[in-house]
C-alpha cells in the first residue's frame, strides 16, 4: 500500500515505482479498476514500454463491481488502519507510506492471514463457499513456488528479524501524528 495526495499521475506512477522496487519478485500483470488515478498514460506507458511489457488487465467499462478484490484490499490497507476520517494534510502522506513500508505492510504480510476462496456453488436457496487454509501474504508467496532461492531466503530472514507485537506498538505509535 502507498498513499498519494491526489489522483495526479506523477504521485501514482512515483508511489508505483516504489512499489515494484520493493516487490521481492518481478512484476509480471496489473490488475486495476476503471478510475483515473491509474488509467493515466504516464503508469501504461512505463508498464508498456520495457524489454518484458507488464500486463494490464482492467474492469469492464461502466461495471464497478468487476473488481470486488480491490474495493476489499481497500478496505484492508487503508480504511482498517487509518479509519474513514478525510486526512486534510499532504504533511500526512510521507507519514503514511513510511507506515505501510515499515510497520503496517510487513504486519499484514507476515502475520495476519487471510483465505482464499477456492470453490462456490448453489445448493437450493443458498451458496455454499469452501476456502483455503488460511494463510499470510509470506505463506502464500513461499509456497508458490515462484520465488528464487535468494529471493526465498531474504524473506524468510526479514520474517524471523521480526515482532509482531513490535510492529503492533509502532504501527500505534506512527499512527498518532498521522491522525491528529
Amino acid at each position: 500500500g502507498r498513499a498519494v495526495w491526489n489522483k495526479g499521475p506523477q504521485g501514482v506512477l512515483e508511489q508505483t515505482r516504489d512499489v515494484e522496487k520493493n516487490l521481492p519478485f518481478p512484476l509480471l500483470g496489473m490488475d486495476f479498476d476503471n478510475g483515473s488515478e491509474w488509467l493515466n498514460w504516464h503508469l501504461v506507458r512505463y508498464l508498456q514500454e520495457r524489454v518484458v511489457p507488464v500486463k494490464l488487465t482492467r474492469s469492464r467499462p461502466y461495471h464497478k463491481d468487476d473488481n470486488a478484490h480491490v474495493e476489499q484490499k481497500n478496505w484492508m490497507w487503508p480504511r482498517q488502519v487509518l479509519g474513514y476520517a478525510r486526512l486534510e494534510s499532504p504533511a500526512a502522506v510521507p507519514l503514511i507510506n513510511q507506515l505501510y513500508k515499515e510497520t503496517w505492510g510487513p504486519l499484514q504480510n507476515f502475520f495476519l492471514p487471510s483465505a482464499k476462496l477456492v470453490a462456490k456453488h448453489r445448493e437450493g436457496s443458498r451458496w455454499v463457499r469452501r476456502h483455503d487454509r488460511p494463510q499470510t501474504a509470506y505463506q502464500w508467496l513461499v509456497s508458490s513456488g515462484q520465488l528464487g532461492r535468494k529471493q526465498a531466503q531474504r524473506l524468510r530472514d526479514w520474517y524471523y528479524a521480526v515482532d509482531p507485537f513490535e510492529l503492533a506498538r509502532q504501527t500505534d505509535k506512527q499512527l498518532r501524528p498521522i491522525l491528529k
